[in-house]
């Protein structure tokens, strides 16, 4: 048996050394090679697929091992992209935009925004065409800004309106004795009402119906008026489901052509009028174009908050007090910065952490203009930190407020009961305290509601001070409820309708600035550990996430998604009432 022991670590530790002595001279290989020059060509066309992950900001810190193996990130920045179609419209080797993106992995806003831009490239006179086999409802969206749209013959559009799904798990605690124990505060603030109840409450789907109906006029709107298809007729294709396959699709209007995509080829060649190249947006970025270049002295600071908003040193894909105070902190010493705006697409998280960078936001906000833009989403917390600036501008898609609180912990009193198993407690005191092998006790659920109260009460108090709203009108709009832009900009809690481009406009003009350049916050040191933890590498088993989601499928992912991020909650919350996922 030891003879087999010590085999298996010798194999093991020849593994380990071949692979140490691969990563030293890939190291050294980068250190000594370029990476090769990308080159736009004259006639060529911008390939725009945004199928891969889309963030708002993705911060530097490259990876010295993921760039020694010429790793390539495929993720997409959101500011690279519309800095991207911005560069392009001037670029005399740009002919046009071609559209062929079978997904849309950014939300909704973020999807606005960029068609937004898209709409803007075509005033420059450059034409902007669109190919899939099939359109989903969101790529279907962004394609249809394209001056034509063509599907493959076997295609489809599938244009049908918005659906909203949640899972309640009320009957699963019930059945097997794992339940969640819940202090709240809001009619609205249903984050926590799938552990509750087994079915939707009114107030909720009243809030659902609302936002979603919201975004899907919308949605309407942009593609009739580029379609030139009426709002009636458009929600006779989406009931009838009138774009179920190519012929359909253009009998409708909905594309102008179905070809193959050979045949699309071919048209992008007769309009460039010679031979075209086709560049992708990854590699038109990485050619800098992904960049606005200014001479300029004065800057404004662009500010990510992006992710979940958790108490500690927070990361690129998660929102810390201690990383933002720190950046806000260093911004405010800089004299060359002269205006900020926040960015924030975060559906909250922890209730303070979000009062603690509140507290920073409101000491810079002293000395320097802040203006808050709005993503895909930006509620419950990610509205607390918002909520005091001085101006704040939304896309009309995206979803804000839940101004609302919760308590939630976990308790296995019944199935503990069942399986036998009996915890017994010893305290030197009577104070209120918790187990989950108990049934939670009058005092503690007081205690606790005390604080989710007091909590909130500040919340409508920043929010009422913040907005310059009565305590009472603030209120009435709080209550965990759930608004899309649009109708945020209607209840006061925004003040105008825009892009992360408009926000930096008013920055300026607030600071009274002609010229400027943007410098974008933060960003994240790379820590020697985290490079050397052979998880963080994109082809090892890394993907704990991407053997799950293949293992459990995506509605079986989501669920786990959403139970691991329970288990990450600590103290109370200021977070959106579910996650998000229209269909």
């Amino acid at each position: 048996m030891k003879f087999f022991r010590n085999l298996v670590a010798s194999i093991l530790g020849f593994f380990i050394s071949i692979f140490l002595i691969f990563i030293f001279f890939a190291l050294i290989a980068a250190l000594v090679s370029s990476p090769e020059k990308i080159i736009v060509k004259p006639n060529s066309v911008l390939a725009l697929d945004l199928s891969s992950e889309m963030k708002d900001y993705i911060a530097k810190g490259e990876n010295p091992i993921e760039k020694a193996l010429g790793i390539e990130d495929k993720r997409l920045s959101l500011e690279q992209v519309i800095n991207a179609i911005e560069n392009a419209k001037t670029d005399e080797n740009i002919e046009g935009i071609s559209i062929y993106s079978p997904a849309v992995s950014g939300g909704m806003a973020q999807t606005q925004e960029i068609r937004n831009k898209l709409k803007e490239f075509k005033e420059s006179g450059k034409f902007v065409y669109a190919y899939n086999d099939q359109y989903d409802q969101k790529s279907y969206y962004l394609s249809s800004v394209a001056d034509s749209v063509f599907v493959n013959p076997y295609g489809m559009v599938d244009f049908r309106g918005l659906t909203r799904e949640i899972l309640y798990y009320k009957d699963f605690e019930d059945k097997y004795g794992v339940k969640m124990e819940v202090i709240r505060h809001g009619k609205y603030k249903s984050a926590v009402e799938p552990y509750l109840f087994n079915k939707m409450s009114d107030a909720n789907r009243e809030q659902i119906l609302s936002y979603m109906t919201s975004i899907w006029q919308q949605v309407k709107e942009d593609v009739g008026v580029a379609r030139s298809i009426s709002g009636d007729t458009l929600t006779l294709i989406a009931d009838e489901s009138l774009g179920r396959n190519a012929t359909l699709a253009k009998e409708n209007k909905l594309v102008d052509a179905v070809v193959y995509q050979d045949q699309y080829e071919d048209k992008l060649l007769q309009v460039v009028g010679g031979d075209s190249h086709l560049v992708s947006i990854q590699d038109y970025i990485s050619s800098g174009k992904g960049r606005l270049r200014s001479t300029a002295k004065n800057k404004i600071a662009v500010i990510y908050a992006e992710g979940e908003i958790m108490y500690g040193e927070g990361d690129e894909n998660v929102i810390g007090n201690e990383s933002m105070s720190k950046t806000i902190q260093k911004i405010k010493k800089d004299k060359r910065i002269k205006a900020v705006v926040l960015r924030v697409n975060s559906p909250g998280g922890s209730a303070l952490a979000s009062e603690l960078i509140w507290r920073e936001l409101s000491l810079l906000k002293q000395e320097k203009p802040l203006v808050v833009s709005m993503g895909n989403v930006a509620a419950s917390g990610g509205y607390y930190i918002a909520c005091n600036a001085n101006s704040i501008v939304a896309e009309p898609t995206t979803i804000t407020g839940s101004i609302g609180v919760f308590g939630v912990l976990p308790n296995i009193n019944k199935l503990a009961e069942r399986i036998g198993i009996n915890a017994e407690q010893v305290s030197t005191n009577k104070g209120a305290s918790y187990s989950p092998f108990e049934p939670m006790s009058k005092k503690f659920y007081d205690v606790t509601k005390e604080g989710v109260e007091q909590v909130y009460e500040t919340f409508v108090n920043r929010v009422s001070q913040g907005r310059g709203l009565p305590y009472e009108t603030a209120e009435s709009v709080a209550q965990g409820r759930v608004w899309t832009g649009a109708e945020a900009q209607e209840k006061g809690l925004v003040d105008a309708l825009g892009t992360l481009e408009d926000a930096i406009c008013i920055a300026a003009n607030l600071a009274e600035l002609s010229t400027y350049k943007i410098r974008n916050y933060p960003n994240y040191e790379v820590d020697l550990e985290d490079v050397f933890n052979l998880s963080n590498l994109p082809f090892s088993i890394n993907s704990k996430e991407t053997i799950l989601k293949e293992y459990l499928g995506e509605e079986g992912f989501r669920v786990y998604g959403l139970l691991n991020s329970i288990k990450k909650m600590k103290g109370i919350q200021a977070r959106i009432p579910y996650e998000l996922e229209i269909k």
